[in-house]
């Protein structure tokens, strides 16, 4: 493609790459929804989020399958994305516990 193209089409908002991009709008979502919640934890339950909780739990699937990119972890940690569940709610009891 010409450059003069390439300006038109990104004139015209051409998305170059869908998996990157739904992947950014996921992401968004998820920070709004940190924003509204405190924390990244969506619950595939949750009918308001069924979709953005099922993107959540195939990002740490693919963390677990190591298929994630690096740029991916990176923003997800940026945002303190909680990778394992199960480890992180027994440190919260032992933390509480302790505390307490």
């Amino acid at each position: 493609l010409s450059s003069d193209r390439i300006q038109q089409l990104n004139s015209m908002g051409f998305i170059w790459d869908p998996c990157d991009h739904s992947w950014s709008e996921n992401f968004d979502q998820l920070c709004i929804f940190k924003d509204q919640h405190g924390h990244c934890n969506v619950s595939r339950n949750d009918e308001g989020n069924k979709y953005l909780g099922e993107w959540v739990r195939r990002q740490r699937k693919f963390y677990k399958k190591n298929t994630l990119s690096s740029d991916c972890i990176q923003q997800l940690n940026s945002i303190g994305f909680v990778w394992d569940l199960c480890n992180h709610s027994c440190e919260n009891e032992i933390c509480s516990a302790v505390k307490g």
